[in-house]
């Protein structure tokens, strides 16, 4: 898989940087071309002589050659790439990486490259294991990059908290595996048309309160990205979402705020839909009225709401679809998970339902992860382990496509 694609091979200055030399090797003898970009800190660990000498290729360090003044075009480089792989990626890098801090050819070149980037940490043990690695390392996976596990080699839902980088042939294999997987999921939606609902919804009791919940939009939105990274044309419809809004050319937002709101919207986009993917968290009531003005405290107003229910969305959708047209629901639970997760699928009339319990450490709302098993109108069932929200939704999709 990987004759002929193109590798920019990034290192950065750990100890680990000798462990490069033989990956850089293994690159080569399996037909790739591979441009080396090191950061000034890894010169200190590697001399980019012996790695010119191996890629062929001069290794790029700065934005301007030294003796002739020749500009390195990071965005060029950028393009090039068919993948790029940071190996070591220490602590310093990583949180460069995870804010933007361009400060470097390698991280200017990461924050230019459109190609999958595959992120092998190496660090001292403490420095894994601290809170601001590990919320760097989480970002990086929430951007859509492949963080290899320093213990397993796989790619990582979290991290075990070694700090030692991979094997060279671990990493390699990963590389190849995930290109050849990507390599056949990209156009496994060309064509297609989906609908994503995403967040919350916040039904207003007055100007500055509101009813709602704890959902951030993390689902919807890795669901929007590998929908579109598959080729979809795809309607991303959003309550107020917590975290960034997906950008992608072939992403439609539509920001809404009550479930209403949402009705209408998924009523307009649903007939062109191939697929409605219903990951939204709506409120289920709303109150009957809204105040004009903050209501006061001392005026007692606000001791007694009364609610009137929400539409429901997915049923409504339901009630009205084609027979090409496909409609999976999203059930969170708390207790009896299974029973009330099929009752819901049968109730609206669902395709699939994709079910995860709070039971269940690491799943529901505002985390990276989730924990999920899927059942179909048919009566089969699918389980998966607990990965990254990224994972999830490439399992999701690669469901709905079979």
């Amino acid at each position: 898989m990987l004759k002929g694609k193109h590798i920019i091979l990034g290192i950065s200055g750990g100890i680990a940087a000798y462990k490069s030399v033989y990956l850089l090797r293994l690159f080569i003898k399996a037909g790739a071309e591979v441009q080396v970009v090191i950061t000034p800190n890894g010169k200190e660990f590697i001399t980019p002589v012996t790695l010119s000498a191996l890629s062929g290729k001069p290794v790029i360090s700065e934005f301007f050659t030294a003796n002739s003044g020749e500009w390195h075009s990071h965005v060029d480089l950028g393009l090039w790439a068919d993948a790029m792989v940071i190996a070591p990626a220490t602590a310093s890098t990583i949180a460069k990486m995870a804010n933007g801090v361009a400060d470097n050819m390698l991280v200017t070149t990461y924050l230019s490259a459109k190609a999958p980037v595959f992120v092998c940490p190496a660090m001292d043990l403490d420095m894994m294991a601290h809170p601001s690695t590990q919320r760097n390392i989480s970002l990086l996976r929430s951007y859509g990059n492949h963080i290899i596990d320093a213990a397993t080699g796989e790619l990582a839902s979290h991290l075990t908290g070694k700090g030692r980088m991979q094997e060279p042939e671990e990493i390699l294999r990963q590389v190849d595996e995930t290109l050849e997987r990507l390599s056949a999921e990209t156009a496994s939606l060309t064509g297609k048309r989906v609908m994503i609902t995403a967040g919350p919804t916040h039904e207003p009791i007055d100007p500055v309160r509101f009813i709602g919940n704890s959902s951030s939009g993390k689902m919807g939105v890795a669901l929007a990205r590998e929908a579109a990274r598959r080729g979809a044309e795809v309607t991303l419809i959003a309550g107020p979402l917590s975290v960034p809004a997906p950008e992608h050319p072939h992403i439609k937002m539509l920001n809404v705020t009550t479930a209403r709101e949402m009705l209408d919207a998924c009523t307009h986009s649903f007939p062109e839909a191939d697929i409605a993917i219903m990951a939204a968290a709506v409120a289920d009531y709303a109150p009957a009225q809204v105040a004009d003005r903050k209501i006061k405290r001392e005026e007692n107003g606000i001791e007694r709401i009364e609610l009137v229910k929400n539409p429901d969305i997915a049923a409504t959708l339901c009630a009205g679809k084609r027979p090409d047209q496909k409609v999976v629901g999203f059930a969170l639970e708390t207790d009896h998970e299974h029973e009330h997760a099929v009752a819901k699928l049968r109730r609206k009339g669902l395709d699939a339902i994709v079910l995860n319990s709070l039971r269940d450490k690491g799943a529901g709302f505002g985390t990276d992860t989730n924990k999920i098993s899927m059942i179909f109108a048919d009566g089969s069932e699918q389980f998966f382990p607990l990965k990254s929200k990224e994972e999830v939704a490439a399992d999701i999709l690669d469901a709905i496509s079979k």
